[in-house]
């Protein structure tokens, strides 16, 4: 699916106007114990580190990952791909589904290239002063 989606991109666009190829590794919802019970026996960071394998050798230019799988897939893939980290929950947020989250700081510090915040900013009495605390927090990190 990578490749053929880097196919289709590469004789569509030129080089310089080419959107961003991002493949997904395991959802920020999902821990050990809901990936053991679909049938995958690795850790999550197991099964992140090879998917992002396949993935980027398939031709993406970057990875959708839980905060927590940021310096393994560095070590593994090192600073080429782009990270793209969604379950991001500002201190005193609601975790909701999510399982492996991390504030925004705390991502921004471990390496993350862009940060996906949703319903701490969707959900908040002010949406306006959400964001904006979100990105007071980045601009300290």
């Amino acid at each position: 699916m990578i490749r053929a989606a880097r196919q289709a991109i590469d004789a569509a666009y030129p080089p310089l106007h080419r959107p961003v190829l991002l493949a997904v590794t395991v959802l920020t919802s999902l821990d050990e114990v809901a990936l053991h019970e679909i049938g995958i026996l690795a850790t999550p960071r197991e099964q992140v580190v090879r998917l992002g394998r396949l993935a980027m050798t398939a031709g993406a230019d970057g990875l959708v990952c839980s905060a927590e799988e940021i310096a393994p897939l560095r070590h593994a893939l090192g600073e080429a791909p782009v990270l793209v980290v969604p379950g991001i929950r500002p201190t005193g947020s609601d975790a909701n589904d999510q399982k492996r989250i991390m504030t925004p700081r705390q991502a921004a510090q471990a390496g993350a290239d862009w940060i996906v915040v949703g319903r701490p900013i969707t959900q908040a009495a002010d949406p306006a002063a959400a964001a904006a605390s979100i990105q007071a927090e980045l601009a300290s990190a």
